[in-house]
């Protein structure tokens, strides 16, 4: 109905996956391109976590398009089957006759078509949406379906796109030579408040719009914070506010025409971690860590090994700029700077043990914290870094990084007892990248 209005060819914000309106920025360019080498590099699962509405499903079809004209894809959007359905599908949308009696024999059928495809140069990838939602049954089939090979290389290519809950599932027992398929993970981080208008502006102008900027910055500000930064979301308050300036015959969006969109969509808050409830807001820090530390005995802590990274960009070397109130030693600047290179190069999957967050102007107490913890475990694996969280700004410590949840929950239970009882809580980079704040 707004579509003449505002000058627009196209709707810009439906809410079902249109390659053309792919926004590349917020690093969903970066993940994109990461995502095609993995599937063509041909080594094990590939597994993509995203919150409901953070656009897994526009990635996913996007990759279809992108993927060169060598590789044959087939999409499964609803995964809630038995494992003899899966195949079959499978089967089918390959174009491959199999025995439709036993699982061995789909299995055996499948093999000797993918071999006949690789022979002739042709690569297979599986892309499931949904996939938290599989079976287990369904999931070890999946496992038994990506060991298919012939000598070194995979005959089929699987990736994995689904809700965090796919990680609760694999970390399970029953589900751990899974987990030990997967060899690329990627992490679908909400869009930051910097990202709202550059994203909103790039669908506008992708449905036509030619005119000066229609949404004010109220408006972005009220979008950001009912939407939490979920693309889906954002669609539908975009939408439904640009109706709203349309039935009042305005040509801009202002933050009334948002607070009317977000009133028609009732959203329900997503679920988060809240790690500032150690720390008061003013500036004082809750619970017992500072005296379970200063008393505790010395206790040695459960070595695990380390993470291999994986380089993505450089934080650069450059000593930090602060405001007046967060001055910090030369030592501290030197260990954010170190902190920050580690979180940059390290894998979006890997994770860490929160041990602590604080306010942006206690940095002698971080510092005396971190004195302090370096005693009980080893000083190159406590990182700390600028995290805002809920809109404050302040200090996060680290420890560790580690391949997945499952190896970091452990080195959080071998932690003494004097941090387990503040209830540290794991951090994973990708995270923690959406967190950093500028100095």
């Amino acid at each position: 109905m707004y579509l003449e209005h505002f000058g627009l060819n196209e709707p810009p914000f439906r809410i079902t996956p249109h390659p053309e309106f792919f926004f590349v920025g917020a690093e969903r360019g970066a993940t994109l391109e990461a995502l095609i080498y993995a599937v063509l590099a041909g080594e094990g699962l590939v597994k993509v976590l995203g919150e409901v509405g953070s656009g897994k499903t526009m990635l996913c079809r996007v990759l279809i398009e992108r993927l060169p004209a060598n590789v044959d894809s087939v999409y499964i959007a609803n995964p809630v089957m038995k494992p003899d359905e899966l195949m079959l599908m499978i089967a089918d949308d390959l174009g491959i006759a199999c025995d439709a009696t036993h699982t061995s024999a789909k299995v055996r059928d499948l093999q000797a078509a993918l071999l006949e495809r690789f022979a002739a140069g042709r690569q297979v990838v599986i892309l499931i949406d949904e996939a938290h939602a599989m079976p287990t049954e369904s999931l070890e089939a999946v496992r038994l379906l990506s060991n298919l090979d012939h000598g070194h290389h995979k005959l089929l290519q699987i990736v994995l796109f689904a809700q965090t809950e796919l990680d609760d599932r694999l970390a399970k027992q029953d589900l751990r030579q899974l987990r030990e398929r997967v060899t690329h993970a990627f992490q679908l981080a909400p869009l930051k408040a910097t990202d709202i208008k550059a994203y909103i502006e790039f669908r506008m102008r992708t449905a036509g719009y030619r005119g000066p900027e229609l949404f004010q910055a109220e408006a972005l500000k009220s979008i950001y914070h009912a939407s939490e930064g979920l693309t889906r979301r954002i669609n539908i308050l975009a939408d439904k506010a640009l109706m709203a300036a349309f039935s009042h015959s305005e040509h801009f969006v202002s933050a009334k025409h948002v607070k009317a969109a977000v009133k028609d969509s009732a959203f329900k808050p997503i679920k988060k971690q809240a790690i500032w409830g150690w720390v008061l807001l003013s500036g004082v820090m809750t619970g017992g860590v500072w005296a379970g530390l200063s008393q505790a005995p010395h206790q040695p802590v459960v070595a695990v090994g380390p993470v291999a990274s994986a380089p993505l960009q450089l934080a650069s070397s450059s000593p930090e700029v602060l405001e007046p109130d967060m001055q910090l030693s030369a030592a501290l600047r030197q260990k954010l700077t170190e902190s920050r290179q580690k979180i940059n190069r390290a894998e979006v999957h890997n994770t860490a043990v929160m041990l602590l967050v604080t306010n942006r102007e206690r940095g002698e107490e971080l510092e005396k914290f971190l004195a302090q913890a370096s005693q009980y475990l080893p000083k190159d694996q406590l990182l700390i870094y600028p995290a805002e969280v809920q809109g404050k700004k302040g200090w996060g410590l680290v420890y560790g990084f580690f391949p997945d949840k499952s190896t970091a929950k452990s080195a959080m239970a071998a932690l003494p007892e004097y941090f387990r009882k503040n209830k540290p809580i794991l951090r994973t980079v990708g995270g923690m990248r959406d967190e950093l704040w500028n100095l």
